[in-house]
């Protein structure tokens, strides 16, 4: 048996594992690179296989980092099957059409003011074929059959709305080889979805584990909501708006549960007006409702009291171009959420280019910033930002709240290992060299054997 790593190597985005066993070949996600100058490069380049060997494409969850490639997967000769959770199904759809609108767009502008023949990575027909792959869905804790040696579990991971870990089985040589993949762990005690569950017991496994926060603790979630309100509340006094790039899954979908919160306990005002301005959140948001079985209890609560866990006074969902537009006009008293998270596309770039130069306004960064990243510059004091071709002063108030992570922080990855019994080797993925190392460190001191690979490095068991 084989296990390569050809995404998410020593970096935090484009989560792509191989695992090859005789003939059978099953890939374990399949992401966009995102963040960095280089990223659109390094989606471009070559999978390190060949996409019409693999058979079964395990996606351990919707984000973009996670399942961006796939429909280039497809259009490149992939045609096996893509298991996952339901949710993970649709949210991944909108994920993937989203991501190809983008694509087309981009490659319009390029087209029509750069003179190029630049051609998208792919297009909403891609993902349209993509979606035919999708063969099964899969329920946490049953084990579904990949071949009569290979077998997969899908254990609920906390992350987001139907994200997983996932644990093969893969029968070899007369034993049995476990491998379990931690896809993204979830953050305990955040609302919406569930904590993650214990890893399984299995016999001397070999582990795949991220590693994003791998350096460092959070923030206590409800701190960080305090802080957060504090933040809206400081801004209205100052007669200003509220942006926070928001990711559309999982990140919104808190945040309005959060706000909606803050208005019926009296720490928000009631009559503050709230926009979700991202289409694919507002789609997001909708398969949220369609999946209360992912819920914990802060949100059954609510809905127990009839209430609808997304919805609150003067909350306007801003589907098209000129509903965004038009938020230009509310000039105090708003909160507008805005894709995307990392600032490398969306609405949200508008809302910075515009609403940076105002020290009355605030943006709150809640989102991890990868290095190189626009809000990463502007986090660390880049004056002034460079944005449209133009330069954008910065007198904003900018807060950045770490609570509302939905990783995982090195104390709870620390747990989470500790739980399964001898793992054979943790190969540590999904973060930057420097949580890598912090986290690498720890487990070693606690006698585990934890290695760093390296793009496209491959490993015989």
């Amino acid at each position: 048996m084989k296990i390569s790593f050809h995404g998410a190597a020593k970096e935090v985005t484009g989560s792509c594992h191989l695992v090859r066993s005789g003939k059978t070949n099953i890939l374990v996600d399949c992401g966009l690179f995102q963040g960095g100058n280089g990223s659109k490069q390094a989606n471009k380049r070559e999978f390190g296989f060949q996409p019409a060997d693999i058979d079964f494409l395990i996606l351990t969850h919707a984000h973009l980092d996670h399942c961006g490639r796939i429909p280039l997967l497809q259009k490149q000769g992939f045609q096996g099957e893509i298991i996952g959770t339901g949710a993970t199904r649709e949210l991944s759809e909108v994920v993937m059409l989203d991501s190809a609108h983008l694509q087309e767009e981009d490659a319009k502008r390029q087209q029509k003011y750069g003179g190029t023949t630049h051609q998208p990575l792919y297009t909403k027909d891609d993902v349209h074929n993509t979606m035919g792959h999708f063969l099964r869905d899969v329920e946490y804790g049953k084990t579904v059959d990949l071949t009569n040696r290979a077998r997969a579990t899908f254990y609920d991971a906390g992350h987001i709305l139907g994200s997983a870990f996932v644990s093969l089985e893969i029968d070899e040589g007369g034993t049995t080889k476990n491998i379990i993949f931690s896809g993204d762990l979830g953050n305990n005690g955040k609302p919406i979805v569930r904590d993650p569950v214990n890893p399984p017991n299995v016999n001397s496994p070999i582990v795949v584990s991220e590693s994003t926060y791998g350096d460092r603790l959070h923030k206590p979630f409800e701190a960080s909501v305090t802080e957060f309100y504090k933040a809206i509340k400081d801004t209205f006094d100052r007669n200003g708006n509220v942006f926070i790039p928001t990711f559309a899954i999982e990140r919104a979908q808190e945040l309005l549960f959060i706000l909606s919160e803050g208005i019926a306990h009296g720490k928000l005002p009631r009559r503050m007006k709230i926009f979700l301005d991202s289409p694919m959140a507002i789609s997001a948001t909708e398969i949220f409702k369609r999946h209360p079985e992912c819920y914990d209890t802060d949100i059954q609560r609510v809905l127990k009291s009839g209430k609808d866990p997304f919805e609150m006074p003067n909350l306007t969902y801003s589907r098209t171009v000129a509903d965004s537009k038009a938020i230009n006009d509310i000039k105090s008293g708003a909160v507008i959420l805005a894709g995307s998270g990392m600032c490398n596309g969306g609405r949200i770039l508008h809302h910075l280019k515009n609403n940076l130069p105002n020290e009355n306004c605030s943006f709150i960064f809640v989102n991890y910033a990868p290095n190189d990243s626009l809000p990463r510059r502007i986090i660390e004091g880049t004056r002034p930002i460079r944005m449209f071709g133009e330069e954008v002063p910065v007198r904003a108030q900018l807060y950045t709240i770490g609570g509302f992570s939905a990783h995982a922080d090195q104390k709870e990855l620390l747990h989470w290992h500790e739980q399964i019994d001898s793992p054979d080797v943790t190969f540590l993925t999904h973060g930057d060299p420097k949580a890598m190392a912090a986290l690498a460190k720890r487990l070693s001191a606690n006698g585990n054997h934890p290695v760093i690979p390296e793009l496209h490095q491959e490993f015989s068991f």
